[in-house]
């Protein structure tokens, strides 16, 4: 199958809508008033400020619409879609993973890829494409976010030469998705992820006029940027963190919309998969329940809670009920 390749230079251009305006300038009137008591207004359309007999200015009353004001009449309008899939990927192989003796020639965000590196992108471009296309729906389209690294911005360029221009609903070069040590990966990723939750509920992602629920998601980062995006999306421990390996380069990890709405692990990846991730039987169980939950719903019965608190069980909870009770 060939695809119309999309230039690099798409990767440096701000990203307004083809047709996006700037809002109607206003135009001010040079024309002198003599002794009048009427004075047109400087906007288009006109209205007029018509002059009290104490000096002070009155202006008409605008009825503004209520989608004027950016309000509905109607409570129970629906939310936006959210995107079918938030994938992560890891960078291609870089000249540090080969040779970490790079690092005191060449500063950390300057590291690019090697020639198996550019290739473990393309790679992986065409095995994202497939997925989409097994959904076979008409509408799918992809939203990009990338680390400012430059092999996390080379891995995009090469997975990007899977999708044609007309696929790509946009991309965001994001800061916080550059790694270093896990503390300041952890701070940074707290703040992306509620950026990211609250372009999903505003429906960023969404072409103008558009609701279309086969936008798909892929941030292309780092493999600790990643694991912590994880951790703080699924309220992980850290002792549940440190279980996890790190993604090979070039592979991808998919959260995946589930029936309730939430992004579960378990929808696109096999048990066998998650366990080799390093999820534990809780973390596993867990990511069962969030494949048929609903957005905002809290898991009560978290298995998490059996790792702080091991003298929990049916027959302490019995026992607990018969002494209160």
């Amino acid at each position: 199958m060939s695809h119309s390749y999309f230039s690099a230079s798409l990767f440096y251009t701000p990203c307004f809508p083809k047709n996006a305006t700037l809002s109607t300038p206003i135009h001010f009137s040079q024309q002198r008033v003599y002794g009048c008591n009427v004075i047109q207004a400087c906007a288009i359309p006109r209205e007029s400020i018509e002059h009290s007999g104490n000096g002070f200015a009155s202006f008409p009353q605008k009825h503004y619409s209520n989608t004027e004001i950016g309000t509905s009449t109607s409570t129970n309008k629906a939310p936006p879609p959210r995107p079918r899939r938030i994938i992560l990927v890891r960078h291609g192989q870089s000249e540090g993973n080969v040779d970490e003796g790079v690092y005191t020639r060449v500063s950390d965000p300057k590291i690019g890829l090697t020639e198996k590196g550019v290739a473990d992108a393309e790679e992986c471009g065409r095995r994202i494409r497939e997925m989409f296309e097994e959904d076979q729906v008409h509408n799918w389209k992809v939203y990009f976010y990338v680390s400012p690294y430059k092999r996390a911005v080379d891995t995009l360029k090469g997975l990007g030469k899977a999708f044609e221009r007309s696929r790509i609903a946009g991309m965001r070069e994001e800061p916080r998705l550059r790694e270093q040590d896990f503390a300041d990966v952890y701070d940074r990723i707290t703040g992306f992820r509620e950026t990211l939750k609250s372009d999903i509920d505003v429906g960023r992602f969404q072409p103008p006029g558009q609701r279309n629920p086969n936008i798909n998601l892929v941030i292309v980062s780092h493999g600790l940027t990643l694991r912590v995006f994880l951790m703080r999306w699924y309220k992980w421990t850290v002792e549940q963190f440190e279980r996890l390996n790190n993604f090979s380069n070039g592979s991808m990890v998919v959260m995946e919309r589930g029936y309730g709405g939430r992004y579960s692990l378990s929808v696109h990846h096999r048990e066998q998969e998650l366990r080799e991730f390093g999820l534990s039987d809780e973390m596993l169980t867990d990511q069962e329940w969030q494949k048929y939950a609903k957005p905002g719903k809290l898991n009560y019965d978290c298995p998490t809670i059996n790792s702080f608190f091991t003298r929990f069980g049916e027959d302490h909870d019995v026992a607990a009920e018969e002494e209160y009770s």
